[in-house]
C-alpha cells in the first residue's frame, strides 16, 4: 500500500474497511504526539488537568470565548492541540474525501456532514432557546448521523466513477480447476481436438466366413 497516497492525498478511492483503519490510525497517532508533548509542555506552561481528543477543539479555534480566562493549564492545552490537530486534520480530511469519492460523492459533502454540524454544536447554546435553535439541531445531528452512515458504513461504488476504479478487487464466485485456468490460459490447439480412429466397416469383396471350420 502506498502510505503517503493513503494518507495524506486527496485523489483516489479507499472502501470503508481502510477508512476504519485510518480512524484507528489517526487515534494512535494523536495519543502518541499528546504523550510526547505532555511533559515538556506541561513544565512550561503548567500541567492540564486532562488531554482531549474532541473534534470540538478543532471548532474551538473560531470561537473568541475560547481565549478568555485562560489558565496557564489552558494554555497548555492549546499548544498542544495547535501541534497535534493539523497532522490529525489533514489525514481526517484526506481519508474522508477518498472515502466519500468512493461513494461517488465530491470531497465537499464534508462540508455538509461534519463542518456544518460542528459549527452549528459550538454556538447552539449562544442562539437561545427557539424554533431556529431546535430546528439547527435536529437538522445538525441529521446531517451528522447521514455523513457517519455513508462514510463507515455503505459501500462504495462498483464500478469506475469519477474518481476512480473500485478499489475492491473483484471476487470469483466459483474457484477454476487446473484444467479450466490451463484451457483459459492457453490458445485452443485444433490438431489436438481431431481423434483418429481406425476404419471398421464390412469385409471387402471376395472375402467370405468358412462355416465348414
Amino acid at each position: 500500500m502506498d502510505w503517503v497516497w493513503y494518507l495524506f492525498k486527496f485523489e483516489g478511492r479507499i472502501n470503508r474497511a481502510k477508512y476504519w483503519l485510518a480512524g484507528l490510525i489517526i487515534v494512535c497517532w494523536t495519543i502518541f504526539l499528546m504523550l510526547l508533548l505532555y511533559a515538556p509542555v506541561g513544565y512550561l506552561f503548567g500541567w492540564p488537568a486532562k488531554l482531549s481528543l474532541d473534534l470540538d477543539n478543532i471548532f474551538a479555534i473560531v470561537d473568541p470565548n475560547s481565549f478568555q480566562k485562560l489558565s496557564r493549564a489552558d494554555v497548555s492545552i492549546i499548544v498542544v492541540n495547535v501541534i497535534t490537530m493539523p497532522l490529525f486534520l489533514w489525514v481526517l480530511l484526506a481519508t474522508s474525501v477518498k472515502r466519500l469519492h468512493d461513494r461517488d460523492k465530491s470531497g465537499w459533502w464534508i462540508v455538509l456532514f461534519f463542518f456544518l454540524p460542528g459549527l452549528v454544536g459550538r454556538f447552539e447554546d449562544r442562539i437561545g432557546d427557539s424554533i431556529l435553535a431546535t430546528w439547527l439541531g435536529i437538522s445538525a445531528g441529521i446531517l451528522y448521523m447521514w455523513g457517519v452512515v455513508e462514510l463507515y458504513f455503505l459501500r462504495g461504488s462498483p464500478r469506475t466513477n469519477l474518481y476512480g476504479a473500485n478499489p475492491l478487487p473483484k471476487v470469483q464466485n466459483r474457484p477454476r480447476g487446473a484444467e479450466t485456468r490451463l484451457r483459459a490460459t492457453t490458445s485452443w490447439d485444433q490438431d489436438s481436438e481431431i481423434e483418429l480412429l481406425p476404419h471398421i466397416g464390412s469385409p471387402p469383396t471376395g472375402m467370405h466366413v468358412n462355416r465348414g471350420t
